[in-house]
């Protein structure tokens, strides 16, 4: 493969923050330059110098379709062609909230915002407004956007980067907020019991997937559910990522447990930039124009935004793309847990529906603590070895490989017949 032309990387890092705009994307934890794509298509990436990837990345589990699917590039086009923003409500915004309510049992109102990290901020707003508790409780590893509140032990780009924190939080802010091991719901009534008038909600992503995927095993969430109800603390499901990915609906649906409030994001934009966060009547009556709680946005319901999403969500109701998208993801995993087995290489492989993470771990991952005693230099050599076969994982060990309805099982097979070569690669370093 051709090596990425150092001048457009150059370019980029005179004019952009480390030549990218999140960090993730600077690869500085596998090495090497970072890849500038051209455009995609369909389960593949194409970056400026013509290089093709099997692309795992699926712009973080937004691609749910693929890149570029049809029906979705027709819906955008044509709402194109009747404008880009209006700045007031329009008809798309009713149609996508009755949608994502005929889905989500558990929210009965919505708001549409434009990013992820906006959407938990604004959750959490409202649960502080409505119990009149300022500290959050979030799980060690969890990611909930880069808020001020959560930016402490968490996980995607910090714990890519090995930051615990971020500088420019404030002490008093991350005095408020609490960290227990994800899959200790004994930890969280623990905490519960010396901080309960304090603690205004619980915010978990149901199935994480920001210090590389780990299931929630039997029991934590119903125990977060029984406890949020017995302290009176709201429970907010972080669903940017599961939210219509596990499942119709997402996590909730799939694990039949519901928050008062939820976080949802990436696929339901279609790739466009969108998100929002939803529960309960009485909650969501808090929000202004009706109650108190405060928050605004521009380019909040984008039509653009809202035409993508109600494209995506609708081949999503296509009879057996999720038992699909399960089941490659299965035999992908069963792969990969193959060809290190033959290579001799420690590697855990942990699944949850088109969720995948490699860890190169010896002992299985079920928190963030075990996450972080993966082999982290021998993934990056794994991603070096693999992106040299054409094939791209996303540039971490704590994060997720996605899927898409794009990858057939001829893809799969490429996958997985790359990591053997590079598997053995990595045994005879």
């Amino acid at each position: 493969m051709n090596e990425q032309r150092p001048s457009l990387f150059d370019r980029a890092k005179e004019v952009l923050v480390g030549g990218v705009n999140s960090p993730v994307r600077a690869f500085g934890a596998v090495g090497g330059e970072p890849v500038i794509i051209e455009r995609a298509s369909g389960a593949r990436l194409f970056d400026a110098d013509g290089n093709e990837y099997l692309d795992f990345i699926g712009s973080w589990g937004a691609m749910i379709l693929g890149h570029a699917h049809p029906a979705v590039s027709q819906a955008v086009a044509e709402q194109a062609a009747q404008g880009t923003s209006y700045g007031l409500t329009s008809e798309l915004e009713i149609e996508l909230a009755e949608t994502i309510r005929s889905a989500l049992p558990s929210v009965e109102r919505i708001r549409f915002v434009s990013s992820g990290t906006e959407a938990a901020m604004s959750a959490i707003r409202l649960a502080r407004g409505f119990a009149r508790r300022p500290a959050i409780l979030k799980f060690e590893g969890g990611y909930h956007g880069h808020a001020d509140s959560f930016l402490v032990q968490a996980g995607s780009g910090l714990a890519t980067l090995g930051i615990a924190s971020s500088a420019g939080v404030p002490a008093a802010f991350a005095a408020l907020t609490l960290n227990a091991p994800y899959n200790d719901a004994r930890a969280v009534e623990r905490i519960f019991a010396t901080r309960r008038h304090e603690i205004a909600a619980v915010i978990v992503e149901p199935v994480a997937a920001n210090m590389g995927v780990v299931p929630p095993e039997p029991g934590f969430l119903e125990g977060l559910r029984e406890l949020t109800r017995r302290y009176g603390a709201l429970l907010v499901f972080d669903e940017v990522i599961t939210g219509f990915r596990l499942a119709w609906g997402g996590a909730q649906n799939a694990y039949r447990i519901q928050p008062d409030l939820t976080v949802l994001g990436k696929i339901i934009g279609g790739g466009m930039p969108v998100a929002a966060y939803g529960g309960r009547a009485d909650l969501m009556k808090l929000m202004a124009p009706e109650g108190p709680v405060y928050q605004a946005g521009t380019l909040s319901g984008n039509p653009l935004a809202m035409r993508a999403g109600l494209a995506t969500l609708a081949e999503l109701r296509r009879p057996g793309v999720y038992e699909g998208l399960a089941a490659r993801t299965q035999r992908l995993a069963d792969g990969l847990r193959e060809a290190a087995k033959s290579a001799g290489v420690a590697a855990q492989i942990n699944v949850a529906g088109s969720l995948l993470t490699l860890f190169f771990a010896a002992e299985p991952v079920r928190d963030y603590a075990s996450a972080k005693r993966s082999d982290t230099a021998r993934f990056s050599r794994f991603f070096r070895e693999m992106r040299a076969r054409g094939i791209l994982l996303p540039p971490s060990q704590f994060e997720a490989l996605f899927l898409s309805a794009a990858h057939t099982d001829a893809d799969i097979d490429r996958a997985i017949a790359a990591a053997r070569e590079s598997f053995a690669a990595l045994a005879g370093a």
